[in-house]
């Protein structure tokens, strides 16, 4: 019993010095996903347009089951993706340029 008191007064505690910081500080007013807050080793995710990805997957000759999964919850996609969306993934290989790899977008 004590210790859920302490646990509220803590999350209250907390609340209020979120909230007097300056919206610059205050990280719940920042958007995540944003380039400038993607740590330097996380890889460039794009979403695809609908042509674009009926026109990979035609290239491919493959179906849209096919593409491996990525969560919707996954903190790299790009805002504004939904359920079914194609989703190119940009990686930079010492060995070689760059590799792309393909994931639509699941619950």
């Amino acid at each position: 019993m004590i210790s859920f008191i302490i646990e509220e007064s803590s999350k209250t505690l907390f609340n209020i010095l979120i909230n007097s910081l300056p919206k610059e500080l205050n990280s719940s007013s920042t958007n995540p996903k944003t380039p400038e807050n993607m740590h330097i080793l996380q890889p460039k995710h794009t979403k695809l347009k609908e042509k674009e990805s009926e026109e990979l997957l035609e290239k491919l000759n493959i179906s849209k089951a096919q593409i491996p999964k990525i969560l919707s919850t996954d903190p790299g996609l790009p805002e504004g993706c939904s359920i079914g969306d194609v989703i190119k993934i940009e990686r930079k290989e010492p060995e070689s340029e760059k590799i792309n790899t393909y994931h639509r977008v699941v619950v």
